[in-house]
């Protein structure tokens, strides 16, 4: 009986040694939002106070300045692509085991324009709809369509018109476009 309960400790303890993450590493970098210019993000190296840098704004090319890397290209980049980045810079040159997290603290802005109350740009929310985009620019007005709503997203180099409904997804950059009816 003795043998047995040995044998399942030892069963159970190397499932769950097999379950945890090794030190440093992420447990979710699933995220698939992409950086871009006019976001604001913070880089944190742990234990390394002169490499974190606190609100620091996406350039216009989609670069950060980073101390001992340079220029960072970050446009088109996931957060833990650019934990990935960093932490694979600093490895052996500077630090043996650097433990980065990078963090955005302002998402850049989508746009809405047409038949809505306050048209303009406002700050990207995760899980944002074309309803609550809406919300955020006051509304419909009297006359708007909620048949004729179109987004042209910030990555689409054709600049297609894509019709949406309420439940359509907003993405960081997208211009929403509300038009009038007739009727």
């Amino acid at each position: 009986m003795r043998v047995f309960v040995a044998l399942l400790i030892a069963l159970v303890c190397s499932i769950v040694s097999a379950q945890v993450p090794e030190r440093g590493a992420r447990i979710d970098s699933s995220s698939a939002y992409k950086l871009g210019a006019g976001d604001v993000i913070s880089i944190k190296v742990f234990g390394e106070d002169d490499l974190s840098r606190d609100r620091v704004k996406v350039s216009d090319a989609g670069t950060v300045p980073y101390p001992v890397l340079g220029e960072l290209r970050i446009r088109g980049r996931t957060v833990g692509e650019l934990e990935k980045l960093i932490t694979d810079g600093l490895r052996g040159r500077y630090l043996v085991n650097p433990r980065v997290a990078v963090t955005v603290e302002e998402y850049r802005q989508f746009f809405v324009n047409g038949q809505v109350e306050k048209p303009g740009g406002y700050a990207y929310q995760p899980a944002l709809t074309v309803g609550k985009a809406i919300s955020l620019a006051g509304g419909l007005k009297e006359r708007a369509s909620q048949n004729k709503m179109f987004i042209v997203h910030e990555d689409d180099p054709t600049k297609a018109k894509n019709k949406v409904n309420m439940n359509s997804e907003v993405l960081p950059g997208d211009v929403l476009s509300v038009e009038e009816s007739f009727f």
